[in-house]
């Protein structure tokens, strides 16, 4: 399908549910991101529900009661399910005719249905998905620039950086929800001062603030996809939190890079947010330098658009959380402002035969632009010996245990409903024995 801004997007749309109408929410009625629930506490199945205002759509319930009647079998036997991976499979053309449908349902003029929703305080949120594979790429030109500096001062950019997708296959047995408590990775590490490695907690552990899209419709191995029918492939995307663990993976990853330095953990937010709903957010794929090389033709930028999504990282200790304080901010970014677009990456991981399949995963890489202010990850902000000052007369270079981490991330537009995404968050436990 073309996604294309429509009805859908009205910003007078309103909603019988109170709540979907602030101004200041992340699922007003133009958004309805999909995820899985049930209800705490319960021993429920899981159900696919739709974000609304403070609220849940349990899209089983919408069955049972007749509320998607007319739909195709197909869309209906997937809104039963208890993950989005069918739904996902059927491509954009039936996420659309169910977020419509939808609209219809919530929308102020239609009778109010209580019965459908479940409070989100009263919801346990699982992922949305069976995650398959889990591909991370490192998209920003700035993040990569940045460590580069560190480590290569005077070749901060490898040579193939600005021809080719950068990745790496992680684990998608990690992969955890938003708010799963994350505890402290041990490994081999070895000091400066050190002779040799020795086997211990990491005493550098980092996050990096990402955005992922889940793969809607596969490609069959040998087949590849072209760059102009990439986002065919998209289902929608969510925020992530790719746990790191730096002095592991400065000993571990010559020569073929990350492996226990990022697969203990990678959190993952509950919504995903589709393409439609994010129509009116996109932004030209990134500007190139003249002295950028040529971009190879199956990676076409011209083909290709970003996002106009800002994910922003917030900090709190446990002495932050004991005295009162707000979260503390350390980053704002911007997603238009990766060197890579969704579109290319998928082109280039398919590029060779690989085949994706409903649920996989793609993660950007860490989210950084150009200034201090947007800087994705510790070892970026603190470059690994500046400390950061916290309002509770503290300091961090990197987490430190009890640590909390939060990612929210929005777009906003004039003349459209602001969409969010909710938040990734995760608290840092010691190190396992």
């Amino acid at each position: 399908m073309t996604i294309v801004i429509n009805d859908t997007h009205d910003p007078a749309l309103r909603s019988w549910v109170e709540s979907a109408n602030s101004p200041a929410t992340d699922f007003p009625i133009q958004n309805l991101p999909f995820g899985v629930f049930r209800r705490r506490g319960s021993r429920d199945a899981a159900h696919i529900g739709v974000a609304i205002g403070d609220q849940v759509v349990d899209l089983l319930r919408c069955r049972q009661q007749g509320l998607l009647a007319g739909l195709p079998d197909a869309l209906l036997q997937a809104a039963g399910s208890s993950q989005l991976n069918r739904l996902m499979a059927l491509g954009g053309d039936s996420a659309s005719l169910l977020r419509r449908r939808l609209i219809e349902i919530l929308k102020a003029e239609a009778p109010q249905r209580a019965d459908l929703l479940v409070p989100i305080e009263d919801a346990e949120l699982l992922l949305p998905a069976a995650i398959g594979d889990y591909t991370d790429f490192y998209a920003s030109i700035f993040h990569a620039t940045n460590v580069g500096r560190l480590f290569r001062p005077d070749n901060a950019l490898l040579p193939n950086y600005r021809h080719v997708p950068i990745a790496y296959h992680g684990r998608a047995s990690s992969i955890v929800i938003s708010g799963t408590p994350i505890r402290r990775p041990s490994g081999q590490t070895k000091r400066a001062d050190e002779p040799s490695p020795v086997f211990r907690p990491s005493e550098r552990l980092d996050y990096e603030a990402e955005v992922a899209v889940f793969v809607g419709t596969g490609n069959e191995l040998g087949r590849p996809v072209a760059i102009e029918d990439a986002e065919q492939h998209i289902f929608g995307l969510a925020l992530v939190n790719d746990w790191s663990a730096r002095d592991v993976q400065v000993w571990e990853s010559q020569p073929l890079g990350p492996f226990l330095a990022k697969n203990f953990a990678t959190s993952l937010s509950p919504w995903v947010v589709t393409l439609e709903a994010l129509a009116p957010f996109r932004s030209p794929a990134f500007t190139r330098s003249a002295d950028d090389p040529p971009v190879l033709p199956y990676l076409s930028p011209s083909r290709t658009r970003g996002f106009d999504l800002t994910i922003e990282v917030f900090l709190r200790s446990a002495r932050m959380r004991e005295g009162g304080f707000a979260p503390m901010r350390l980053s704002h970014a911007s997603l238009r402002d990766m060197y890579w677009t969704f579109g290319q990456m998928v082109a280039h991981h398919t590029s060779n035969g690989c085949n994706l399949r409903p649920g996989d995963v793609i993660a950007s890489g860490t989210v950084s632009g150009p200034d201090d202010q947007s800087r994705g990850c510790l070892l970026e902000i603190t470059g690994g010996s500046h400390p950061i000052a916290l309002p509770s007369g503290e300091s961090r270079t990197f987490l430190a245990d009890d640590d909390e981490v939060m990612f929210r991330g929005f777009c906003e537009r004039p003349g459209y409903a602001r969409i969010g995404f909710g938040e990734c968050t995760g608290i840092v436990l010691p190190a396992g024995q």
